[in-house]
């Protein structure tokens, strides 16, 4: 029965895999059909910036530099700041259809003791952050200055958990460029005169990631063709290709697509819009009214834009049927929705300096200039759940900020726009260093966003309601008593026995035996050494996992001698045999996989304190494991039990 039950499923992966195949058929066939014309967007300077925000982007809050306690600012850019220095910030090796790849920006997660954020296969632990009632107070998992920064981020956590509780519908106060408001109030940081842009024009640039490792081997060129950070942060890969996905709502889609340039957009297609270059402009929207009108130029492009709605649309439909949830999970869980106050769990550090990748790519669509994160909708959430982020530029590691530098800066803009819809204008959102920006109710679902770069170094801490209902430590250990809960061990002479031999009960422990060792152990080694280097928190924790998962391998042992056993029942026997036989398979596949993973030529580039350990790993002889770590032979002799059953 099980294995008929895994051909059946590799017959589905199949047809999963034809299916995506033929979506991005799709994308690229739409793409075409759009060609070099660009979509509409709007800055601060445009007209009708305002009436868009307020129509098509009312979930987006922005709360100004100004409006935040200059204490906080000052405690969480030291923090930003020392666990760069301390080398925590780290460019993840992840999984992409298959390959393995670096991510484009450096980042930590910090959170809820005990907590971890999944994407693209990469399982990240949580340095807690040290908050006065937190479980790690009073331990010394990390030096002072390290605790110092975490307790700093927390501190804003608990700021971002109070302000975006408070909001109301619609509220204008802490959108800082609702146009009464600015009107009425100059800006108090010195607004500069808004130029118009010229990002829209063309640019050679690369792919950042196959860039920027320098493997020169096949798997640096593999980042040409994958779907870049379709599952999870606001920070993710840079932008790279054409074929970008008008949506990321697929399990394994993004923004970016499969061709590796871009076109230049013909001349005049978006004469009539006059977008905000990224220089930190004036807030005020230029020429407005109270009365709104038409944005200037959206006609220009309407009629041959138009002409794809109704092919998007049919696609988006198609497509949000498959959306997948639950990526920081191991096993699917329902689908919770946010309620009540807000209480962020994690927040994913990262950080970026355009000054050390080789080449960024344009934005394709809408000509907004180039991309240090191309477009996607942050994934691993609670639905409906908010996400706040504070953003702080500087020049260098020492803080300078990028505030009243020398010369005119190009600041780092956000830019959204309504997935599938190409009659909307996009929003290109520009931040000063220090300022925040809220994404409420539906806005992260229905809407993509991407991170545009400015000209200097760039942090940012963004705060989210992970859903982790099969992420945390205590869950997993949980997950190891129900397993252990069927092995009996003699008191008095140590000795191992299974106390039910139903099929289903073995299946349940040998799931459990695979999620301990390939979505914690597995996950924490691939990491390297960098988790005990600044913080040690999870050391204790994953050895006594380790510990559990031994004898875990005792059980899958004594599941083996029973159905070798011959004096079992034939129906009863069959079933644990191919109970047996699936859970082995997809274990020895697994670890083929880890260990490549862990030997591949991109993982021999990083330092050995960052490098990827085999563990657990051992030899043909280690006499302390009861079961090999090729499990080749062993599935041999079940398949072969099965055939003379």
């Amino acid at each position: 029965m099980k294995a008929r039950q895994c051909k059946h499923n590799s017959r589905n992966m199949k047809r999963s895999g034809d299916s995506e195949g033929e979506k991005r058929r799709k994308r690229r066939r739409l793409l075409q059909e759009l060609g070099d014309q660009k979509i509409p967007f709007l800055g601060p300077s445009d007209r009708g910036y305002q009436q868009l925000w307020d129509s098509s982007y009312t979930g987006l809050v922005l709360r100004r530099s100004c409006s935040l306690p200059a204490e906080l600012h000052s405690r969480v850019q030291a923090a930003l700041l020392t666990l760069r220095r301390k080398g925590c910030l780290l460019r993840d090796l992840v999984r992409v259809r298959d390959r393995d790849v670096f991510t484009a920006v450096s980042r930590a997660l910090l959170g809820e003791p005990g907590h971890t954020y999944r994407y693209l296969d990469t399982r990240l632990f949580a340095i807690p952050w040290h908050s006065e009632d937190s479980e790690v107070k009073g331990q010394n998992c990390c030096d002072p200055d390290l605790r110092a920064a975490c307790k700093a981020l927390w501190e804003l956590n608990t700021f971002f958990c109070s302000d975006v509780s408070q909001l109301k519908e619609g509220d204008r106060l802490t959108q800082c460029v609702k146009v009464g408001e600015v009107e009425t109030k100059p800006s108090e940081e010195g607004d500069t005169e808004s130029k118009h842009s010229e990002e829209s024009k063309n640019s050679e640039g690369g792919d950042s990631e196959s860039r920027q490792s320098e493997e020169g081997d096949t798997e640096s060129k593999h980042s040409e063709e994958w779907d870049i950070e379709s599952k999870h942060s606001e920070e993710g890969c840079s932008g790279s290709k054409q074929e970008g996905e008008w949506e990321s709502e697929s399990k394994h889609s993004s923004e970016e697509g499969e061709t590796s340039q871009v076109k230049p957009a013909e001349a005049g297609v978006a004469a009539g819009l006059e977008h905000s270059e990224g220089k930190c402009p004036a807030w005020a929207p230029k020429g407005v009214s109270g009365t709104q009108t038409e944005p200037v130029g959206l006609k220009v492009q309407e009629k041959p834009v138009a002409q794809l709605k109704h092919s998007l649309s049919d696609y988006h439909i198609e497509g949000k049927e498959e959306q997948a949830s639950g990526q920081g999970c191991s096993q699917p869980s329902p689908q919770q929705v946010c309620t009540g106050s807000v209480k962020f769990n994690v927040t994913l550090l990262n950080y970026m300096d355009p000054a050390a990748m080789s080449q960024l790519k344009e934005e394709p669509y809408y000509g907004m200039g180039k991309m240090a994160v191309g477009w996607h909708h942050d994934e691993n959430l609670i639905s409906h759940s908010p996400v706040a982020v504070y953003s702080y530029s500087c020049h260098d590691d020492k803080g300078e900020s990028s505030e009243g530098g020398s010369g005119e800066k190009a600041c780092w803009r956000i830019g959204l726009k309504v997935a599938w819809d190409i009659h909307t204008p996009g929003l290109m959102l520009p931040l000063e260093s220090g300022d925040c920006y809220y994404m409420r109710d539906d806005l992260n679902s229905t809407h993509q966003h991407c991170v545009l770069a400015g000209d200097t170094a760039r942090f940012s801490s963004t705060h989210r309601v992970a859903e982790c209902s099969s992420g945390t430590l205590t869950y997993i250990q949980s997950r190891c008593q129900e397993a252990l809960s069927n092995l009996h061990t003699d008191p008095e002479t140590g000795s191992h026995s299974l106390l039910a031999l139903r099929p289903t009960t073995l299946q349940h422990c040998e799931e459990i035996h695979n999620e301990v060792e390939f979505e914690w152990l597995r996950q924490y080694w691939f990491q390297g050494q960098r988790f005990a280097c600044f913080c040690s928190w999870w050391t204790r924790p994953m050895e006594q996992l380790e510990k559990d998962w031994r004898l875990m391998e005792t059980m899958t042992m004594l599941f083996l001698a029973t159905v070798e056993e011959e004096g079992q029942v034939g129906e009863g026997r069959r079933e644990m045999a191919e109970t047996l036989l699936s859970a082995l398979t997809d274990r020895h596949q697994q670890r083929q996989t880890w260990r490549d993973r862990c030997h591949s030529s991109l993982a021999q580039t990083l330092p050995p304190e960052e490098a990827p350990v085999d563990r657990p790993f051992w030899g043909v002889d280690d006499p302390s494991m009861p079961l090999p770590f090729d499990l080749a032979d062993t599935i041999n002799r079940v398949e072969s039990l099965l055939w003379r059953m």
